[in-house]
């Protein structure tokens, strides 16, 4: 397993290709659906005007995401009366459902890295490929055991969109994930479907 310091350099995301495994060390943020949306609506698309402490989030987001990674993860978080922030659980989310968003993200900050689980489609295949930057599989149904690799909670951004919407800031270490989506167009979800689709048009020809 390849050890990676977060934020991630041009080189260092070509170096790594489909099949690599790696432990990421380093901070880096949550983000779903909620995240997204407001992101690309607020920021990319400017469909709606920033409201509130938008600007505010925004301005220390984009140091973050430079080079950086965000993690598809909904968590399950100790310590919301007093604060004392504590990941409990840190499973990764589908990222498909990021699909609509993902590309115009990664560009706009420069983000380097993707986690979650399922993979993604085209659009976030052609982004790695132009930012430079790389989808990274997390293990699902590893919750507790994710949740050991994150060390601190540095911060929270965006509560009101609920504990598992929020962008949560969090310092990992040796944080297990495998590339599925490369920098040179590689896609092991891609070549997966490829391969199911012609073994289901062999059967049904049979």
């Amino acid at each position: 397993m390849r050890e990676i310091q977060l934020p991630v350099s041009d080189e260092i995301v070509r170096s790594l290709k489909v099949g690599d495994a790696v432990a990421l060390t380093g901070v880096m943020v949550t983000g779903r659906d909620a995240v997204h949306k407001w992101l690309s609506e607020t920021f990319i698309k400017r469909t709606r005007p920033p409201q509130g402490d938008d600007l505010t989030v925004y301005e220390a987001l984009k140091p973050l995401l430079n080079g950086g990674v965000i993690y598809h993860c909904g968590p399950v978080v100790a310590g919301l009366a007093t604060k004392e922030y504590r990941f409990v659980a840190a499973g990764p989310t589908t990222s498909i459902r990021e699909e609509g968003y993902q590309g115009d993200v990664m560009r706009h900050f420069n983000l380097r890295g993707v986690i979650g689980k399922g993979g993604m489609g085209g659009k976030t295949l052609k982004a790695c490929q132009e930012v430079p930057g790389m989808y990274l599989h997390a293990i699902g149904g590893a919750a507790s055991y994710i949740a050991q690799t994150v060390k601190r909670v540095l911060g929270v951004y965006k509560l009101e969109f609920g504990v598992p919407e929020a962008i949560w800031v969090i310092e990992v270490k040796e944080f297990p994930v495998v590339v599925t989506m490369d920098a040179h167009g590689g896609s092991l979800h891609a070549e997966v479907d490829q391969k199911s689709k012609s073994a289901l048009q062999n059967l049904l020809t049979l």
